[in-house]
């Protein structure tokens, strides 16, 4: 099969040759192609769709394949199932579903390479926790963990807690110790348990500016100290409705394309119809512009939008290139992981994504090819 499209990163039109999963040919096209070419997204942080939450507990492996071709319908060739705080059997359970789907799938688990755990060892605080079930939040266990991540098969690679909760500075040593990213996030930490946090080894900040107080001090306050750490790396949720695009820009600047990346942070109710549900214990709604609330609070409740609109965002947002924007929703995540690049050339695997797309305008997928 032969595949015409301009490169997302020199605009040159080329033809792309795939035989038996692999690219085989790269050459100059001798066509004036409208679609794009980039490396499939790869996002760390979604916690399902259409109603399907991973933190179901009669989470089914129909389920997790039906997401897996909802998410790459959006361009995403592979993501971490984000698992958010609940209690030790639905978490169990979850894990444990996961794992059997991945292994009765080979390519299931060629596009989920790993999961992530948000909570349940984060802030009770309102505000900080956001939709996070405040009856299921506590304090870091390693035995819990352990048997979660026996569950899944050893295949939890980020976790997501609040380095102020106690024994959070010991958790981190071990999760780091055992190749395992520890990432702060709903947390309402002072400056000083930051940075032990950092020291510990805590390397990410997860979908930073959210899962915050509505207001802080202007000066002394968790957003400031993250970003003036330059030994964590920061995902953020340009979707829209998460971060204003001063924000955005601000973020990114600061962090660089080097130390950021994307998320879309996709809930259960992406892709559902305006309307009031029911997830992870809470009344969410579901607003017509695609905005998903905590009923009645100001808090949001992920994203109801998905990475190829967060790229798209983040260009206007940002004044990024198209390619920078890619390589924080392709590479980014994948390095940070320790997962294998996506590669456009010759002998590599076929996984990448045809698309349309205009200067500041949407994305909008056209195919994902990952034969």
């Amino acid at each position: 099969m032969i595949y015409h499209a301009r490169h997302f990163s020199t605009g040159e039109a080329v033809a792309v040759t795939v035989e038996a999963g692999r690219i085989v040919a790269w050459t100059p096209s001798d066509q004036q192609p409208s679609l794009w070419i980039a490396p499939s997204f790869f996002d760390p942080q979604i916690n399902g769709g259409r109603g399907i939450s991973f933190n179901s507990p009669t989470l089914t492996l129909d389920q997790v394949q039906a997401v897996v071709e909802l998410c790459r319908a959006h361009g995403i060739g592979g993501f971490c199932p984000t698992l958010i705080t609940s209690s030790f059997d639905a978490l169990r359970h979850g894990f444990a579903t996961l794992a059997h789907a991945i292994e009765q799938d080979q390519r299931l688990a060629e596009r989920i390479p790993g999961f992530h755990l948000e909570g349940p060892y984060l802030s009770h605080e309102d505000g900080p926790r956001g939709a996070h079930p405040k009856v299921h939040i506590r304090d870091p266990n390693w035995d819990e963990f352990r048997r979660w991540q026996d569950a899944a098969g050893g295949r939890i690679r980020m976790v997501t807690l609040a380095p102020e909760r106690p024994g959070a500075l010991e958790f981190i040593e071990k999760l780091t110790a055992s190749g395992v990213v520890a990432a702060i996030g709903h947390t309402a930490a002072t400056g000083e348990q930051i940075r032990d946090a950092v020291k510990a080894g805590a390397r990410a900040s997860t979908h930073l500016g959210n899962g915050c107080h509505a207001t802080l001090p202007r000066h002394d306050n968790y957003l400031w100290e993250q970003l003036a750490c330059d030994d964590l790396w920061a995902s953020i949720i340009p979707d829209g409705h998460h971060l204003p695009a001063t924000v955005v820009k601000c973020i990114t600047r600061i962090k660089g394309v080097q130390k950021l990346f994307i998320t879309c942070d996709a809930s259960s109710l992406a892709g559902l119809p305006p309307g009031l549900y029911h997830e992870w214990g809470t009344d969410l709604e579901v607003l017509p512009n695609g905005k998903i609330v905590v009923c009645g609070m100001p808090f949001l409740a992920g994203s109801g939008h998905f990475t190829d609109t967060c790229v798209a965002n983040i260009i206007r947002m940002a004044g990024l290139s198209l390619a920078e924007a890619i390589h924080l929703a392709s590479t980014q995540p994948r390095h940070l992981l320790n997962l294998p690049p996506v590669t456009l050339a010759v002998g590599a695997k076929a996984d990448f994504i045809l698309f349309d797309w205009e200067p500041n305008g949407e994305l909008h997928i056209h195919h994902i090819v990952d034969q």
